[in-house]
């Protein structure tokens, strides 16, 4: 966890009692990021559900992690809810630094970031990132990720040859790109390595193993991790409503699992996900909205169920 900085200290100050909590009509129009990774898929959701029973209008863009950095820094995206750490705050301590995003809270935690390989890889020997060099005709020497700006520890664990593995090559598309690879590999028995993460449907759909040893690349405890809220530089201050309802937004893994089943599963859009979700589990709502008000200042917990029809 990073030490709190004074734009925290302040964003903090401004998030307690409900007095301070109006938001004008320029706040209305909520912009987040969406990086396309399913996981943001349920969240993003589940805040536009909330925001839009609220009085606001939520949207997001699809942007690359690094675009999304760089576009709260210009004040072009408000909130972005895929801060997984530690790894990103390493690659984008700049933005940090110098307060161009500002941490609201955290939004979930037990997941984890690292690579993978089908279980028949590992159970043939493969545990480790130091075990993927001594099959490198194997794998043809490939490792496959999700989109550019995303897969920097990668990218620099090549440049720095470590694991053995300096003439290797990451192998950049997307999330849908890379699981479909993972499929056809699958299909075949064919061995590949690649990035997994948790919470995602690929720990149901895929028998598939974490390598340890990816310490420097991504953290102990297979990447384990955190995920984040982060707002860009003085939202919170023009908008303290929306940033309360964000600062209280705090997730599960279940919560997020099922949602995820749910579309890639059933085939339900996220939206109704959501819904189902809630209908399930209407006591989230309470901390949700603990002190939150509509856009024209009316209490927002009874504004919501009644959209839901809770």
């Amino acid at each position: 966890m990073r030490k709190a900085t004074a734009g925290w200290i302040i964003a903090g100050a401004l998030l307690t009692g409900s007095a301070a909590l109006a938001d004008t009509e320029a706040c209305k129009s909520v912009r987040l990021s969406d990086l396309g990774w399913t996981d943001i898929g349920p969240t993003n959701a589940t805040a536009m559900t909330l925001l839009s029973a609220l009085g606001y209008e939520a949207t997001q863009n699809l942007l690359a992690l690094d675009v999304t950095f760089v576009s709260m820094q210009r004040g072009d995206i408000d909130i972005f809810q895929g801060n997984w750490r530690p790894f990103q705050d390493v690659q984008y301590k700049q933005f940090f630094d110098d307060g161009s995003v500002v941490a609201l809270d955290q939004n979930l935690e037990g997941a984890k970031y690292t690579l993978a390989v089908p279980k028949y890889v590992s159970d043939a020997g493969v545990n480790s990132f130091d075990d993927l060099a001594a099959h490198a005709d194997q794998f043809g020497k490939k490792i496959y990720a999700i989109e550019p700006g995303s897969n920097q520890p990668l990218l620099d664990m090549v440049a720095a040859n470590r694991h053995g593995l300096g003439d290797w090559t990451i192998v950049e598309s997307s999330e849908a790109g890379m699981l479909a690879q993972v499929d056809r590999a699958e299909a075949k028995k064919d061995w590949i390595a690649f990035l997994g993460w948790q919470p995602h449907p690929m720990n149901v759909n895929h028998a598939m193993t974490y390598l340890s040893g990816g310490d420097v690349e991504f953290g102990p405890n297979f990447g384990g991790a955190t995920v984040h809220t982060l707002a860009r530089k003085g939202y919170t201050e023009a908008c303290p409503n929306v940033a309360k309802l964000f600062s209280q937004l705090v997730y599960n893994i279940d919560f997020e699992n099922a949602g995820m089943q749910m579309v890639m599963g059933d085939g339900m859009e996220f939206p109704a996900a959501v819904k189902a979700m809630l209908a399930k589990q209407p006591q989230l709502l309470d901390a949700w909205l603990k002190d939150v008000t509509t856009l024209d200042g009316q209490p927002g917990l009874p504004a919501v169920k009644a959209a839901l029809g809770l």
